[in-house]
């Protein structure tokens, strides 16, 4: 069967615009003859108003205000329309309708401004007065000798043009009726002579949109539509094997690469990313979806990063490199290894990166040189002043008793502190080995008995200084914790307390609860710590004065086993500090309720 052109299917609907096109315009024709109907009116009411100016001319020279009102209410009921004389104020000094006296001044309606100004003034406006739509029109009443000593209006409703109207409007809109009605079938058969193959072809697209590749399409008999129909089947069949072979490939790439805890990234020539893996997005802190099409300025704002994928686009074989990540509160360390992406013509058309996260081993590398150093410069000082000493002794300095003596006291304390820093160091080291193992025991126990241990253990050095250690335990207050660790940590805080604190103040340990947690805290009034070393106090090795640490004795590792015995509870430590008026140090662990009691 021979297939109809698409032309034939739409001429009818184009005939069908075009009547409903007809049926606007005959709206349009009966606005345009009512306006028409108003200009007639217009002319009329101008007729009339010109027609009665001598007239009135003749009362207004000679002050007849009674005549002329008479007047307007005779030729008002000659002609039907409402007349109005006003004097060139504006005073209405006649109507055919209302007593002029009870008028309000007219100087300010359009059309008598107009009229009084010598020209003819037009309006169309509702009439509270009467309580309608009324049409007026306005002359100038001109004397003798052309000048203007009033004006004559002339209105009429607006309704009587209405009613003219009305009867040609009811003949407009039952022709355009029938002519819509006309259209409207015209319109439903075209449509459905279209819609049907139109349709069909938009839900089998609908379903090769959806990933359903597998139906075909009915061939309509239009030859346009038919033919659509025949490519659409064509490329669906097409397009289901390609998809086929890119889901296999996909897939497999995206087990390989999403398995990889490496961070891999695509770039082409002009330095936009192609493609990203979760690993490199979170790496970077970006979303890989979101960032694929961006340049890589735009989507990672790395300078170090920028710059090695420009040198591994240009160099000729793999590069590496190191790339740093700010983060809010720190660094990334990522080692970087690309290579330039070639067509088969050895063309550059990208890079290939690698990332690899070795922060941990960095930092690692970090904290194990500094402690390396930090142990050597304190183990250095007692050695080296030991070691001073005994030369002296032994080249001669033995003959004098009372030096002797004094040189081997300062050995002995030395020695003493080199002993204390090793005693703090095996102390750190088991503490951090027992967390990482998970070997530190705990129970459910009152902090009290931790606090009062605490204080008795550093009693004789507070006397030694008059310094009164107040405790302060309102209330028990009780945490998962391992006492002998916690004793010391609370201990390591007291002694520090007395170090810096002068002779014969007071030094407060509070117990109490804070809203889930447990606290105990150690309050000093000694000299305070600048806020600038506060972030820093627990690194180790780390004094606000080094010279006045080591002259009473301290290591510079308390701090720093206090932090770690509070990290194996699971817990942290605070510092409050203002120079001059002391510190307060506060361990926080999660607060636990009493233990019931075993029943007697």
């Amino acid at each position: 069967m021979k297939k109809r052109r698409i032309f034939w299917q739409l001429f009818p609907a184009i005939l069908g615009v075009a009547l409903v096109s007809v049926v606007a315009m005959a709206f349009y024709t009966s606005w345009l003859y009512e306006r028409y109907l108003i200009s007639e009116q217009y002319a009329e009411l101008d007729t009339l108003a010109r027609g009665l100016e001598r007239e009135f001319a003749a009362l207004l020279s000679s002050g007849d205000a009674a005549g002329i009102d008479a007047l307007c209410k005779e030729r008002g009921r000659q002609t039907r329309d409402r007349l109005t004389v006003i004097d060139a104020r504006g005073v209405v000094l006649g109507d055919s309708t209302e007593d002029p006296s009870a008028m309000e001044n007219h100087a300010n309606r359009p059309e008598m401004d107009r009229a009084l100004r010598g020209q003819a003034g037009q309006a169309v406006r509702y009439s509270p007065m009467l309580d309608k739509n009324m049409i007026y029109v306005a002359v100038p009443i001109r004397l003798a000798d052309g000048s203007i000593a009033g004006a004559l209006r002339a209105a009429a409703y607006e309704s009587t043009a209405q009613a003219v109207l009305a009867g040609r409007r009811i003949e407009i809109v039952l022709g355009s009726l029938v002519i819509l009605a006309l259209s409207g079938g015209v319109c439903l058969w075209i449509s459905r002579a279209i819609r049907r193959p139109l349709e069909q072809i938009k839900r089998g697209a609908e379903r090769f949109a959806a990933g359903d590749l597998s139906g075909k399409l009915p061939v309509a008999q239009s030859y346009e539509i038919g033919a659509l129909a025949e490519v659409m089947n064509q490329m669906a069949a097409r397009l289901a094997d390609r998809i086929r072979t890119v889901e296999r490939q996909r897939n497999e790439l995206d087990a390989v690469l999403s398995s990889m805890i490496e961070g891999v990234l695509a770039i082409d020539a002009s330095q936009r990313v192609i493609w990203m893996n979760e690993a490199a997005g979170r790496l970077t802190g970006v979303d890989p979806v979101s960032s694929q099409g961006k340049a890589l300025p735009e989507a990672i704002r790395n300078a170090d990063l920028q710059r090695f994928a420009a040198l591994a686009q240009q160099a000729p074989g793999p590069v590496e490199g190191d790339v740093v990540l700010k983060e809010e509160d720190a660094e990334v360390y990522l080692q970087a290894h690309g290579v330039s992406l070639r067509d088969h013509e050895h063309n550059p058309i990208g890079v290939l990166v690698v990332l690899h996260d070795v922060t941990r081993l960095r930092r690692l590398e970090t904290v194990r040189r500094d402690f390396v150093a930090n142990v050597s410069h304190e183990i250095r000082t007692p050695v080296t002043s030991i070691k001073g000493y005994v030369e002296t002794l032994l080249e001669g300095a033995l003959d004098n008793h009372e030096e002797t003596e004094r040189f081997l006291r300062i050995v002995a304390k030395q020695a003493d502190r080199l002993n204390s820093i090793i005693d703090d160091l095996l102390t750190l080291s088991r503490v951090e080995r027992d967390e990482e193992r998970g070997e530190i025991a705990v129970e459910t126990a009152p902090l009290e008995p931790v606090a009062r241990a605490a204080i008795e253990l550093c009693e004789p050095k507070a006397s030694s200084k008059t310094i009164h250690l107040r405790l302060n335990s309102p209330t028990a207050v009780f945490a998962r914790l391992n006492a002998p660790l916690l004793e010391q940590a609370v201990s390591n805080l007291i002694d520090n307390a007395i170090k810096y604190s002068p002779e014969g103040s007071e030094i407060e340990i509070r117990i109490g609860r804070e809203g889930a947690e447990a606290v105990i805290a150690v309050r000093d009034h000694g000299s305070g710590i600048a806020r600038e070393h506060l972030p820093r106090l627990f690194e180790r090795f780390y004094r606000v004065d080094r010279a006045r640490s080591r002259r009473l004795g301290g290591t510079g590792l308390g701090l720093s086993i206090v932090k770690h015995i509070v990290q194996a509870h699971h817990g942290r430590v605070t510092v409050e500090s203002e120079l001059g008026k002391g510190s307060e140090f506060a361990i926080r662990l999660a607060a636990q309720e009493s233990p019931a009691l075993p029943a007697k």
